[in-house]
């Protein structure tokens, strides 16, 4: 299950309502790269995979493909300002190491065999 404060939720929803399609999901994924093995990407996307799991949080719903769903059990994402701007913040309790930008991380290799 993935988890989006009330911060989150309003930012998603104020980007979301500039968006040119007004139908479009919130997107989820995590990607290889970064200083830790993995990042994660936000997006919106109108195209749904028969293998995305769908969630609603909130009023939000979000859509996540089956092989970034590993990565985030249990993902909470929040999201603040302070002077250096604003921006999204992961709390992944999967995670075992995080870069200082936040948005990389590294779990237990064991969990990818599951």
């Amino acid at each position: 299950m993935i988890h989006l404060s009330a911060a989150a939720v309003v930012e998603i929803n104020r980007l979301k309502a500039r968006h040119p399609e007004p139908h479009a999901l919130f997107r989820l994924k995590v990607e290889a790269g970064g200083c830790e093995n993995w990042y994660y990407t936000l997006a919106f996307d109108s195209e749904i995979a028969a293998e995305d799991s769908i969630w609603n949080c909130h009023g939000v719903d979000v859509t996540v493909d089956s092989q970034s769903l590993i990565y985030l059990d249990d993902l909470t994402v929040d999201y603040s300002e302070d002077l250096m701007g604003g921006g999204f913040r992961f709390n992944n309790p999967q995670a075992i190491a995080s870069c200082g930008c936040g948005n990389s991380f590294s779990i237990d290799p064991s969990l990818l065999k599951k």
